[in-house]
Formats: structure tokens, C-alpha cells, sequence
């Protein structure tokens, strides 16, 4: 446990080790969580939160499954094909 101290301008030190190991640098925005008797801290997500039903788009594909053999190939396949469609060899 960590003891902090709140300054005359209400800012608090996150000591070192707890940065690092949150990964917590500079500019990182974090989330304070009021539970009335104690305070969360936690960084802020980079998304906003998303519903299943919001992702659902994504699953089109309804043939069978593919190995990730067979998907690379496919990706190397169209990235190829676009390579030539732009005019560079």
C-alpha cells in the first residue's frame, strides 16, 4: 500500500512502480471513480463502449471455415492484386 499526499492544488503523486506497472505515462487519461468511502483510478478507455448488436455487421461471411494457412494466402492473393491494379510492379 501506497500513502499519498494531496497538495494545496489538489493534485495527487502516482508514485513510479504503480505507473509502470499500469503503463500509465504522460498524457495518459485516467478515469476517478467517487464509491463514496474510496476512490478508483483507472485508465480511460481509447473506445468508446460498444453493444454486440453493434459488431453484428462484421460477421457476413457465411461459407466454411478457413485455416489461417488459407487466410493469409488469400491476403497476400489481394494485396498482390492490388499492387498491380495501381500501377506499380
Amino acid at each position: 500500500m501506497n500513502i499519498i499526499r494531496l497538495s494545496n492544488k489538489g493534485q495527487i503523486f502516482i508514485p513510479d512502480a504503480v505507473r509502470a506497472r499500469h503503463h500509465w505515462e504522460t498524457g495518459t487519461e485516467l478515469i476517478l471513480d467517487d464509491r463514496g468511502d474510496a476512490l478508483i483510478l483507472r485508465a480511460a478507455k481509447p473506445f468508446a463502449p460498444t453493444r454486440v448488436e453493434d459488431g453484428l455487421g462484421c460477421t457476413g461471411y457465411q461459407g466454411s471455415a478457413r485455416t489461417l494457412e488459407e487466410m493469409d494466402a488469400g491476403i497476400e492473393s489481394e494485396l498482390r492484386r492490388r499492387w498491380r491494379e495501381d500501377g506499380a510492379s
